[in-house]
């Protein structure tokens, strides 16, 4: 008898495109997954697949079962969105997280998906936007918390907040109390996000001016990194305010005014749309509160209230 687990296992493999793709994304070994696709195909008495040196495609018969697959799986997770225990979702998402997402909120998402959904298990990976998106259009990950909305027709998006940019640096520059034109900037090196990201190119974008002279750009992937160059004193960091708080109210770094202005960044949850999203929703939704600070008094103490409740309009940065 064909059960949900070999009809899943089929979908996966169409929707990826190959054997090892389906084993990852359900957590199990090649062999198991042609297993799967054999039985099914025993069961049904026709052949699903036409395998080559590289994909999987599916035969006409299989495109034909794919159509049913996915009714059925979107159909199986409408019925547990609707009626399921939420703490019983089991299984592993993969999870793509933003740096500046790690500085403020991150360990307690963690610890409220261990809480409201204790047989979920979390594998974060932590990278700059542009990796993260490519990862999860390859559905090499299941959700992606970094700047956007991404704007794809196969992506669902949840805005989750907004975090201001400043420019911060330590006393020890002495820069004082006055405000700063991009002139006085320039004199120092300008600490900021990764190479290849929004942010990283409006900074450049400041500074590339034939009237300025030579700017120093250190970018760096690692904002930890960006906090301690700033805190050393080797130059000016234009992050968001959020992730240096504390050094801010210990002394260590101070909030300079400029009158340069970089746009405010808005980070989302973003998943791909297929019949099973249900995890990534329930994740989403968890962060969506956390980042906007619902059902959580503490929440001003940990940072979060830095970030501003992002509006359904806000331009992203992509």
């Amino acid at each position: 008898m064909i059960d949900f687990k070999s009809i899943e296992t089929f979908l996966w493999v169409v929707t990826l495109g190959s054997f090892g793709g389906a084993a990852r994304k359900l957590n199990t070994t090649q062999p198991a997954i042609s297993q799967r696709i054999a039985q099914l195909e025993s069961e049904i008495g026709v052949k699903l697949l036409q395998r080559d040196s590289r994909t999987v495609m599916p035969t006409p018969s299989g495109r034909q079962m794919m159509q049913y697959a996915e009714k059925l799986i979107a159909l199986r997770s409408e019925m547990l969105a609707a009626v399921m225990d939420r703490s019983a979702m089991r299984g592993i998402l993969r999870l793509g997280v933003s740096e500046t997402i790690v500085h403020t909120w991150l360990p307690q998402l963690i610890e409220r998906v261990a809480s409201t959904h204790p047989n979920l298990s979390l594998e974060v990976e932590v990278d700059i936007t542009p990796n993260l998106r490519a990862r999860l259009l390859a559905q090499e990950i299941d959700l992606a918390l970094c700047l956007g909305p991404l704007s794809f027709s196969n992506v669902r998006n949840r805005v989750l907040c907004d975090y201001p940019i400043s420019f911060v640096a330590s006393p020890m520059l002495g820069l004082g109390d006055r405000v700063l034109t991009v002139h006085d900037l320039a004199q120092f090196a300008i600490i900021t996000f990764a190479r290849k990201t929004q942010p990283y190119e409006i900074v450049r974008s400041l500074f590339n001016r034939p009237d300025l002279p030579h700017t120093r750009l250190h970018a760096s992937a690692s904002l930890g990194t960006v906090i301690r160059m700033a805190t050393d004193g080797l130059g000016v960091a234009v992050i968001p305010t959020a992730i240096v708080e504390r050094e801010l109210a210990e002394g260590q770094l101070r909030l300079l005014s400029t009158d340069l202005h970089v746009p405010t960044l808005t980070f989302a949850a973003s998943w791909l749309a297929s019949p099973d999203t249900l995890a990534a929703e329930l994740v989403a939704d968890v962060a969506a509160k956390l980042a906007q600070g619902e059902d959580d008094p503490a929440a001003s103490q940990r940072g979060i209230s830095a970030a501003t409740v992002a509006r359904p309009e806000s331009q992203a940065l992509r």
